[in-house]
């Protein structure tokens, strides 16, 4: 497994906002996969779902994760909300680093994303419900692919971080103790 921080979770639950802060903190450099994604299709990515559907995009983001393992290592990885739908981004995510899922609730979501317009998947007529909806489905697969899942609906940024840092020393003890065995 290489030394990479993955943040995931539902739209909302502030993955890219902690993503920025704990390169800063942590002095690594952060990738967004959306942005990441963006920059090579030269398109963004409400334009990628219009044009080419959401499988093609589903498909990006699993090519994405194969890439970055090659390449990237001590960074902070913040994946789209649905990149973890993909039964085999789980173990893409797992052998990529250590996965933080960063757990919010249906309301906090549509509370800070109510007036967003670049988000295709809650262009419907009741983004609150479809919010739900998603989250239900999508809250065991987190869950599964997360080494750590964080409650942070009602927690500051420096709480967050601060939760993150507690987690990875715990990592890096059961880490020395396995290669002290």
């Amino acid at each position: 497994m290489k030394d990479n921080i993955i943040l995931i979770g539902f739209m909302g639950s502030g993955k890219t906002s902690v993503g920025i802060r704990l390169s800063y903190q942590l002095k690594r450099t952060m990738i967004d996969t959306d942005k990441w994604i963006e920059q090579r299709q030269k398109r963004t990515v409400s334009e990628i779902f219009a044009q080419s559907g959401e499988e093609s995009f589903r498909s990006m983001e699993t090519d994405c994760l194969k890439e970055l393992i090659r390449q990237a290592d001590r960074q902070i990885i913040s994946v789209g909300g649905g990149l973890p739908m993909r039964k085999e981004n789980h173990a893409l995510l797992k052998e990529l680093g250590t996965v933080f899922y960063l757990r919010v609730t249906p309301k906090t979501v549509y509370e800070r994303l109510k007036a967003d317009t670049t988000r295709p998947l809650l262009q419907v007529e009741d983004p609150e419900g479809r919010i739900r909806t998603l989250l239900k489905q999508r809250a065991p697969v987190y869950e599964a692919c997360a080494d750590v899942v964080l409650d942070v609906s009602e927690l500051s940024f420096d709480e967050i971080l601060e939760q993150i840092e507690e987690e990875l020393k715990k990592h890096e003890t059961i880490s020395d103790q396995r290669t002290e065995s």
